[in-house]
């Protein structure tokens, strides 16, 4: 067991919007429908909606996030990136942004290897990565007391830097389960590597899952032992606009197997596990639902994912979904009207489940969103705060 207090410090403290992200979570009728954290990356929202001069953000962007937070009404916020919007100037990333992988890096080279091949991934993958997935794994299990003890006081940490009207829930460093490693080595490479070695993706597949389980297993009891929310949002992006980046039959067999593994620990625990949506994931949802998942995030409705039809699904075990029904940051916030807004709120609130649903933006909100957008989309958080459905 763990030494540390966790979330009991908390307990008689929290304040309605914390309840209210509570009960939600519980899966419990609450007083209104909860606000879920705005990452908006554009400084003068962040110092106008906060209250603070222009040019507050880039001399404190800890104080001042937090504040836009607050005075955005945010009852619930798992990914905490106060210092994020700094990687972006007013109209985005600019020509002296760093270029990655994915990102126009002229040579891609990891751990010293030149990666500009199939045939270099899976040079890497095996004389680098997989070992060091597999000493990962060991690591963990010898230090497992000392790693739950580190999530719980970073949590608790994280709570009293928010106060205890927002509640924070687990996101970084509490989940691992295998993914498609484009960020590594470029799509280019790695997707050529997926293709034509389907037997090196699955060995690192296992590999990873093994060591997730070990991971997950930590996580779980942090989760349990520092009485924090029974909540995590998974995010891995695996589909583009026009659907998953790879077949969904090869993911059937390559993935699903290995990934439903690694989540085990925390549904053997009694965590809701959600699943953040970028891209067109309809043919990933029923799967994930057979994993395991209780609910989504996110929903890129342009790209054909059905919001209506996922809020009516059940879970494998006849559940209702867990629900955070965002405004959409590539149409409505920056290219609609206010009352675009208006009716876009309206909608996620009329078509969302019943019990289990709070709001927020699709993902994160990038800049050249106009201000008026963002006014009615933060008084229109407020008003289901306050009312509800009614």
């Amino acid at each position: 067991m763990s030494n540390s207090i966790g979330f009991n410090a908390f307990a008689d403290q929290w304040q309605i919007n914390a309840e209210m992200a509570l009960d939600t979570i519980a899966m419990r009728p609450a007083r209104g429908i909860p606000t879920c954290g705005l990452n908006d990356m554009q400084w003068s929202h962040l110092e106008a909606i906060s209250g603070n001069p222009p040019g507050s953000y880039e001399k404190d962007p800890v104080r001042v996030y937090r504040e836009f937070q607050i005075k955005s009404g945010v009852c619930f916020i798992d990914q905490w990136i106060p210092e994020n919007p700094l990687t972006m100037k007013a109209q985005g990333y600019g020509d002296d942004t760093e270029h990655g992988a994915t990102t126009g890096a002229e040579e891609i080279v990891c751990d010293g290897m030149l990666i500009d091949s199939p045939e270099a991934v899976v040079g890497h993958m095996e004389k680098i990565l997989f070992p060091q997935w597999e000493k990962w794994g060991r690591d963990l299990e010898v230090n497992a007391d000392a790693e739950v003890r580190k999530r719980i006081d970073g949590e608790v940490e994280a709570q009293r830097l928010f106060g205890t009207n927002m509640l924070k829930a687990p996101y970084g460093g509490f989940f691992s389960f295998p993914g498609l490693l484009y960020g590594q080595y470029g799509y280019a490479n790695y997707f050529m590597t997926y293709a034509l070695y389907p037997e090196i993706i699955d060995r690192g597949f296992k590999i990873h899952a093994d060591a997730s389980i070990l991971h997950n297993r930590i996580a779980a009891r942090a989760i349990i032992e520092g009485k924090l929310p029974r909540i995590i949002r998974l995010d891995h992006d695996m589909a583009d606009s026009r659907g998953t980046l790879v077949d969904i039959k090869t993911l059937d067999n390559l993935w699903f197997p290995h990934f439903a593994r690694s989540i085990r620990p925390f549904l053997d625990a009694g965590i809701r596990l959600i699943w953040h949506c970028d891209g067109n994931l309809m043919q990933m949802v029923p799967r994930l639902l057979e994993c395991g998942l209780g609910g989504f995030q996110g929903f890129q409705y342009e790209d054909g994912m059905d919001y209506e039809r996922i809020c009516q699904m059940k879970t494998r075990d006849g559940g209702n979904m867990f629900i955070i029904g965002g405004v959409s940051v590539t149409t409505t916030l920056p290219l609609g009207k206010p009352a675009d807004v208006k009716r876009q709120l309206n909608w996620l609130v009329e078509k969302g489940p019943k019990t289990g649903l709070m709001l927020g933006c699709s993902s994160s909100i990038a800049p050249g969103v106009p201000m008026e957008n963002m006014k009615v989309l933060v008084e229109g958080l407020a008003h289901y705060r306050k009312h509800g459905r009614s």
